[in-house]
């Protein structure tokens, strides 16, 4: 089983690569439903000059689209940062069930680290959180891109 959710966050970590190659803050996501990738995504800010062009965000709407509804009830979300409270947002109003993410967020983290939205119980849907898969992977990526654009700037 846990074989399964690696060969996902490798989908992830590859869509986060892409990202990376293109200039972007190499966070990646996908979407899985019957253990296929419905969805991916990765960041684009930079290139959409979109406030809202997150990983997760862009796999949601592919997800959306791939099943023609919002609700991605019955399906899993792998992304290689912590959501962050927009994206958390958008994991919640699209009913996603589970989450597993790779590095924590210790700046915009909410899935455990600077709050926990995903599991407040006032809100009207909760996920389950799995933290730390390919955790090392994911920060080797990030630590990586941030050290070249220093040197760059």
């Amino acid at each position: 089983m846990e074989e399964k959710h690696e060969q996902f966050m490798q989908a992830a970590l590859q869509e986060a690569q892409q990202a990376a190659v293109i200039g972007e803050i190499p966070i990646g996501c996908v979407i899985v439903k019957d253990d296929q990738i419905i969805g991916r995504g990765s960041n684009y800010r930079e290139h959409s000059k979109l406030a809202t062009d997150h990983a997760e965000i862009r796999a949601i709407q592919m997800a959306n689209q791939a099943l023609q509804s919002w609700r991605l009830e019955n399906c899993t979300l792998y992304v290689t940062l912590e959501p962050c409270p927009m994206c958390t947002g958008a994991i919640l109003n699209a009913r996603i069930p589970e989450v597993y993410y790779a590095a924590a967020d210790e700046k915009a983290g909410m899935a455990g680290t600077l709050d926990n939205l995903l599991n407040d119980p006032r809100l009207n849907h909760q996920a389950i959180i799995h933290k730390g898969l390919l955790q090392e992977e994911s920060l080797k990526l990030l630590k990586s891109f941030f050290a070249q654009a220093r040197k760059k700037s």
